[in-house]
């Protein structure tokens, strides 16, 4: 479209802009005049923003029937929104990327971040997964696409649409191959020492978790010599790094018997079979069951998804962080490791922290807290949006 082909969406007047122009990048459809021409617009439209003293504020990406109605693109509103935008975007995040892994493995754009909203793309290799949750993205995914191309030089390209957010943007779930052919078998990735498979076509979300790759090394650090238990474990995250760390054994537990097949997979690649094993079966009436049978381990790890994805989930949600301190707590040798992970934004630090000290304090144990760990730098937080640092990992000595 041509720069006066673009439409204009203004705040209303109770509407505070100090916030978007500091950095904040989203405007809620209770902050924006909705008008009948707003409304019509089509979900994904690139619009000029103004305050309600009509004072431009720059180009978002409107999504006329979602709560997040404006995500903040570029703050100069005459910047064209295109391809070569894109690789712009793209090229400062791959720099970033490049500094910080010698190999080819991370996650290359993560949303607001790295200055493409709701845009998340991990990368394995050769192949990289986009995850377009929001609405602008979806309609310039075929620029998007011909731009990560260029830019990284990836040779396959897919679109993973399980993300929650599609939804809530009024988008598909229909994955697709965008370039080149998606690999038929899981494809290797190494990280601290140990061999994950990640199914980027049939997985979880893009197919591995690279946030807790520092949290994973972390806990090998504590895992020499010792019996290792690992819950909610997926493809074997805690696990596998824990047997590169030189765990006498591991177990991983968790309701998803292909993550299972792919943890086995990867032990079996590392030479490490022999000192791994697998639980099938839900983790709270696991954790119960070890505690009945005696099991104790000189590291427990339990890192489950999101409890509190949102605030109106949060009580429910630090229940169920307590009710997992309580259940894993006894499990732990005396001077042995707790770690307790959370991925829900809408429980902070401090109301995770309290949770987890209560269930620990439950199950009659004292704790000494090591370590507060973070996602990766490949997963970079925005200053203004606390909703981009979501992980916590909270290393115990009990």
């Amino acid at each position: 479209m041509t720069q006066p082909d673009i439409p204009t969406v203004r705040l209303l007047p109770k509407s505070k802009p100090q916030a978007l122009r500091r950095g904040y990048p989203w405007v809620y459809a209770n902050e924006l005049v909705v008008d009948r021409r707003t409304r019509n617009l089509a979900a994904g439209t690139v619009a000029r923003l103004e305050d309600n003293d009509r004072k431009l504020l720059g180009l978002v990406g409107v999504t006329p029937n979602s709560k997040i109605i404006c995500r903040m693109l570029d703050r100069d509103p005459e910047a064209s929104i295109d391809k070569a935008w894109l690789a712009a975007k793209l090229t400062r995040a791959l720099e970033l990327r490049e500094r910080l892994f010698p190999a080819p493995y991370y996650r290359l754009v993560h949303a607001e971040a790295d200055g493409l909203p709701g845009v998340i793309i991990d990368r394995f290799g050769d192949t990289a997964v986009i995850q377009p949750n929001a609405a602008w993205a979806e309609l310039l995914l075929p620029e998007l696409t011909e731009a990560l191309a260029e830019v990284s030089g990836v040779k396959t390209i897919l679109k993973n649409a399980g993300g929650r957010g599609r939804q809530l943007e009024g988008l598909d779930d229909q994955d697709a191959v965008l370039l080149g052919q998606a690999p038929e078998a899981p494809l290797p990735v190494e990280m601290n020492g140990a061999t994950y498979m990640a199914d980027v076509t049939g997985g979880q979300k893009t197919g591995l978790f690279y946030d807790q790759r520092p949290n994973h090394g972390f806990a090998a650090r504590l895992a020499s010599g010792q019996k290792m238990l690992d819950v909610f474990s997926h493809v074997g995250g805690f696990a596998l790094a824990a047997l590169a760390g030189g765990a006498t054994s591991a177990l991983s537990v968790d309701g998803s018997a292909s993550a299972l097949a792919l943890a086995e997979e990867g032990a079996k690649r590392m030479g490490a079979a022999d000192r791994f094993a697998t639980r099938q079966g839900d983790a709270f009436d696991t954790l119960e069951a070890l505690g009945t049978e005696g099991e104790r381990f000189g590291l427990v790890v339990c890192d489950p998804p999101a409890f509190a994805p949102a605030k109106p989930a949060l009580e429910a949600g630090l229940r169920a962080y307590e009710k997992v301190a309580r259940l894993s707590a006894p499990l732990v040798e005396e001077g042995g490791y707790l770690v307790l992970c959370s991925c829900s934004h809408a429980a902070d630090l401090s109301s995770f922290t309290g949770a987890c000290l209560r269930g620990i304090g439950r199950a009659g144990r004292r704790a000494q807290l090591l370590h507060t760990g973070f996602a990766g730098p490949d997963h970079p937080l925005l200053p203004q949006l606390a909703e981009s640092g979501y992980l916590k990992a909270l290393v115990f000595r009990l």
